[in-house]
C-alpha cells in the first residue's frame, strides 16, 4: 500500500499510478488531449511520446500530470496574452514532471534553461529614479509577488485542511506587523457580496473565481473557504490568502512613486518572512526556480511591477508594442489580464519573472514608462518620434 499524502490522498510507493486504475486499462495514446485548436505554451510542448512517459506518474503528494495540464486542455488560448497552460500541484512537480515544466519554463521565460541560476535583490536603494513620474499619465503604482510555504500543497491540490493551514499561518504572522504596516484580516465568508465588490472595484481584492484558466486548475475549490484579504490601515500594503498562490504580497499606491511603493514592499514581504520563519514555516524556493509558485510564469522573483499608465496616442502608433518587446514589458486592460484598454490606459508592467533580480525588473518598468511618457508629449505636441525609437536599445 502507498503512503497517505497531506491531502488525504493514498499514493502508491512508485510514484506512478495504481496498476488497478481504471485508467490504465487505456493505452496513453488512446488518452492524449485533442490540440488540433490549442496555442499555449503546454500544447505546444507536449506530444505524444512525452505523454506516455508522464501521464502515470504522481507525485508524493497525489497530484497527476493530468491535473497539471488540465487547465491548458481546457483553455486552448487567450486573446491578449500566450498562456502557459500548466499548474503545480506541489512543490514537487517541478521536479517529477520536469520534462515538460523545463520547456515551458524556457519558452515562457525567453530562454531561462534547466542549468540556470535565479538571482534576488531586494535592497530598494539599488533602485534608479521612480520617484516622481507624472502623474497625469501614471495613475497608480503597484509591486506584487507570491509566495508558497514548504509542506503544504499548492492551490489546485491542496486540501481543505491545508488551505486553512496556510490562512492560520499568514494569519499569525500578519498579525506581528507594526508602525505603518499594522493592519487587519477580512476573510471572505464573513464579507458581504457588497463588501466583496467594493474591496474589487477598489482593486484591493482579487476577483471572484470566473476566470476559466482558475476554475479548470482547481483553485476555485471549496470557495470562499478559507480566502481572504489583508491589509495595512492605510490600504497600501496587502496580502492575498489562497487565491492562486498561497499568498500574494502587494504594495500599491495612486500616483507615480513606484519607487516608495517599492521600499514599502521589500520593508513589508522581509518583516512577514521574518515571523513567519520564527513561527517554524518557511517558503518554496531553491537556487534554479528560485521562489516556486503555482504558476510556472510566475517563478523565480513572482514579481510583477506595473503602473497604470494613460498613453491614448502612443498607443495608437505601430511603434507601442515594439517599444513593449524592447524594454521587455507586457501590457494588459486595467481590469487585469481578462481585459483590453478602450481608451489609451493601459496596465504595464514587467514581462520577466525569473533571470532577473527584483530590482532589475522594477527598473525596466521605470526605464520603459519614463520613455513612452516622453513619446506621449511629443506626440502631443505633433512632434515625430521616429528618432526617439531608433536609438531606443533593447533591454
Amino acid at each position: 500500500m502507498g503512503a497517505i499524502c497531506s491531502s488525504g490522498v493514498v499514493v502508491a510507493d512508485d510514484v506512478t499510478m495504481s496498476n488497478k486504475s481504471s485508467k490504465m486499462k487505456f493505452k496513453p495514446d488512446e488518452d492524449y488531449p485533442d490540440f488540433k485548436k490549442h496555442n499555449n505554451h503546454m500544447a505546444n510542448v507536449l506530444n505524444k511520446k512525452m505523454y506516455a512517459r508522464l501521464r502515470d506518474k504522481v507525485t508524493k503528494n497525489g497530484f497527476t500530470f493530468d491535473q497539471a495540464i488540465q487547465t491548458g486542455v481546457d483553455n486552448p488560448g487567450h486573446p491578449f496574452i500566450m498562456t502557459v497552460g500548466c499548474v503545480a500541484g506541489d512543490e514537487e512537480s517541478y521536479d517529477d514532471f520536469a520534462e515538460l515544466f523545463d520547456p515551458v519554463i524556457e519558452k515562457r521565460h525567453n530562454g531561462f534553461k534547466k542549468t540556470d541560476k535565479h538571482k534576488t535583490d531586494m535592497n530598494p536603494d539599488n533602485l534608479k529614479g521612480g520617484t516622481n513620474m507624472d502623474s497625469k499619465y501614471v495613475l497608480s503604482s503597484r509591486v506584487r509577488t507570491g509566495r508558497s510555504i514548504r509542506g503544504l500543497c499548492l492551490p489546485p491540490h491542496c486540501s481543505r485542511a491545508e488551505r486553512r493551514q496556510v490562512e492560520k499561518i499568514a494569519c499569525a504572522a500578519l498579525a506581528n506587523l507594526t508602525g505603518d504596516l499594522k493592519g487587519k484580516y477580512h476573510a471572505l465568508k464573513d464579507m458581504t457580496d457588497a463588501e466583496q465588490d467594493q474591496y474589487i472595484d477598489d482593486h484591493f481584492l482579487f476577483d471572484k473565481p470566473v476566470s476559466p484558466l482558475l476554475l479548470s486548475s482547481g483553485m476555485a475549490r471549496d470557495w470562499p473557504d478559507a480566502r481572504g484579504i489583508w491589509h495595512n490601515d492605510e490600504k497600501n500594503f496587502l496580502v492575498w490568502v489562497n487565491e492562486e498562490d498561497h499568498l500574494r504580497l502587494i504594495s500599491m499606491e495612486k500616483g507615480g512613486n513606484i519607487s516608495g511603493v517599492f521600499h514599502r514592499f521589500c520593508r513589508g514581504i522581509t518583516e512577514v518572512e521574518k515571523h513567519m520563519k520564527a513561527a517554524g514555516y518557511e517558503y518554496m524556493w531553491n537556487e534554479h526556480l528560485g521562489y516556486v509558485l503555482t504558476c510556472p510564469s510566475n517563478l523565480g522573483t513572482g514579481v510583477r511591477a506595473g503602473v497604470h499608465l494613460k498613453i491614448p496616442m502612443l498607443s495608437k502608433t505601430k511603434h507601442f508594442e515594439g517599444i513593449l518587446k524592447k524594454m521587455r514589458l507586457q501590457k494588459r486592460g486595467t481590469g487585469g489580464v481578462d481585459t483590453a484598454s478602450n481608451d489609451g490606459t493601459f496596465d504595464i508592467s514587467n514581462a520577466d519573472r525569473i533571470g532577473f533580480s527584483e530590482v532589475e525588473l522594477v527598473q525596466m518598468v521605470v526605464d520603459g514608462v519614463e520613455f513612452m511618457i516622453e513619446c506621449e508629449k511629443k506626440l502631443e505636441k505633433g512632434e515625430k518620434i521616429d528618432k526617439d525609437i531608433s536609438a531606443l536599445k533593447a533591454k
